[in-house]
């Protein structure tokens, strides 16, 4: 099953960036590239400051 769904997932990028009708196209790859990492980095960090806020009212 798992086979299944990473096959149906799979993207290419160059293809994508090969028939993307213009230049802005890459862009918005690159950005949609980053989100996820971004996304991770403020959650990390909303993590880290509410157990060091919790830690000091102890």
């Amino acid at each position: 099953m798992n086979l299944l769904i990473s096959i149906l997932q799979e993207v290419s990028i160059e293809e994508k960036l090969k028939n993307a009708p213009d230049d802005s196209y890459g862009i918005g790859v690159f950005i949609g590239s980053m989100i996820p990492f971004v996304v991770l980095v403020i959650l990390a960090y909303v993590i880290y400051r509410y157990n060091k806020k919790r830690l000091k009212d102890e």
